[in-house]
């Protein structure tokens, strides 16, 4: 496959041109990577008005993922989920501004949300066992989408999620097409997932637009991101889609990103596939061994390990702590969980490396604990209303009864507790004292006199 992007960037580099355009390195080095650092220069394209090879690379992304249109992100999945609500919004006309979500959706979509002033109504876990996972099968949501007497402009789903826990997409989707609803899927997670035997992509199953995180999974530098739009989708979300992401992105995308999303066309169309399959059977192997040992396992997405470590007698703090010790370090974890994110970059060694450090940890007396129970909070103002309103930080014990202004939860998992505009109960207080929260953000009670 044609590399365009890497391709001009290798000819200017050689040409050794004066640089009397942006960025100021002027492509001297400083770090290492600053003469393949461009601005959009003639012949460069311009990434959200693109024609040139900024367009065929998106091209031959989409032909890769069997999309109608594939635009590159420099800002992750987050500039992705801004635009496809905004997409959400055109298809309804402005008849409805409701949106229907799983409640384990990232900040960025809360934050989205309230530029966008959209109503969001929550799909809770129906097991409640922690905030990060919120499952979703098809008969509840027909049957939610049956009782609401205004119907959503979308449904919304994180799948796979921070656990590795991944929705039923395919029934979803026909669930929401029945109802004349968009399906989004924030699969940050998963772009690898199209490039399974069976591919398992959200467009592949049947949502109508998703965003995924390259750098996460795939060999792509960190920001590097897709919005991927189906071919059965409303025609208008494809023709407003680059509208819809220069709404929200910056003017200086960085095209070391847009090389290594270039890049990484040309590597999924060759090898890939294979490597991708090769280190499943790798994980699959190590799960089974872990199991065998008396490790508990979650989750069932292919390129994750999500150890659930309390019943072996330790938290996941203290299993990321032994494994950094051994200088291996881990995606995620809190006291319940440990996320270990693989990729097929990681050789033979490295899993054999991994796997005798985690057999040699010793199964201790269980840890008889559980995070607390989340009881539904109540909305106080809209997450616009909330977002917009004067604001303070304070000392979490004194939050209870006070309103979100906005979530201050960190990356990862970056699933909020309480939503911006909800007000903070007690089981919402001891969320935060468990998972070591000290500070929020809560709508100021005192006027400002200008």
């Amino acid at each position: 496959m044609e590399t365009p992007i890497l391709d001009f960037i290798k000819k200017y580099k050689e040409s050794k041109p004066i640089r009397l355009h942006m960025p100021g390195h002027k492509g001297k080095r400083f770090l290492g990577a600053e003469d393949l650092d461009v601005t959009e220069i003639d012949g460069a394209d311009v990434l959200y008005s693109s024609n040139g090879i900024i367009e065929k690379s998106q091209q031959n992304a989409a032909s890769l993922f069997g999309t109608r249109t594939t635009l590159y992100s420099c800002e992750g999945s987050s500039l992705s989920i801004r635009a496809m609500l905004y997409l959400a919004l055109l298809t309804g006309n402005g008849a409805s501004k409701t949106i229907l979500a799983t409640r384990n959706a990232h900040r960025v979509f809360m934050t989205a949300a309230a530029m966008l002033d959209f109503h969001v109504e929550w799909i809770y876990s129906q097991s409640n066992q922690n905030i990060i996972t919120c499952e979703l099968s098809a008969e509840f949501l027909d049957e939610k989408l049956t009782q609401m007497s205004t119907k959503p402009v979308a449904v919304y789903v994180t799948s796979p999620d921070y656990l590795g826990n991944v929705a039923d997409i395919a029934a979803i989707s026909k669930i929401c097409h029945k109802h004349n609803v968009l399906l989004i899927c924030d699969n940050a997670h998963g772009a690898y997932r199209n490039f399974l035997p069976t591919p398992q992509h959200p467009i592949a199953l049947g949502a109508d637009m998703c965003c995924d995180s390259a750098h996460k999974t795939l060999p792509a530098l960190t920001g590097g991101a897709y919005l991927h739009i189906s071919k059965n989708a409303p025609l208008i979300l494809s023709e407003k889609a680059k509208k819809a992401m220069a709404l929200f992105a910056s003017t200086s995308p960085s095209y070391l990103i847009l090389q290594s999303l270039d890049m990484v066309n040309s590597y999924l169309c060759k090898e890939y596939k294979d490597n991708l399959a090769k280190c499943i059977v790798r994980i699959k192997k190590l799960k089974e061994n872990l199991i065998h040992k008396g490790f508990s396992i979650v989750g069932n997405e292919e390129l994750k390990l999500t150890i659930a470590p309390k019943s072996y007698g330790y938290s996941g703090f203290d299993i990321a702590y032994y494994l950094a010790s051994e200088n291996i370090v881990c995606e995620f974890s809190d006291p319940d969980f440990i996320v270990l994110m693989f990729s097929p970059e990681i050789d033979q060694e490295e899993f054999e490396k991994l796997e005798r450090v985690l057999l040699q940890i010793q199964k201790r007396e269980a840890i008889i604990s559980e995070p607390p129970h989340y009881q539904l909070a109540k909305k106080v103002m809209s997450p616009r209303d909330a977002v917009f309103s004067l604001s303070e930080i304070i000392p979490v014990e004194l939050s209870v009864g006070r309103t979100l202004a906005c979530d201050n939860v960190s990356c990862p998992p970056a699933i909020p507790i309480v939503v911006c505009g909800e007000e903070i109960n007690q089981s919402a207080l001891e969320l935060f004292n468990y998972y070591g929260i000290t500070e929020v953000e809560v709508i100021t009670n005192q006027k400002i006199e200008i």
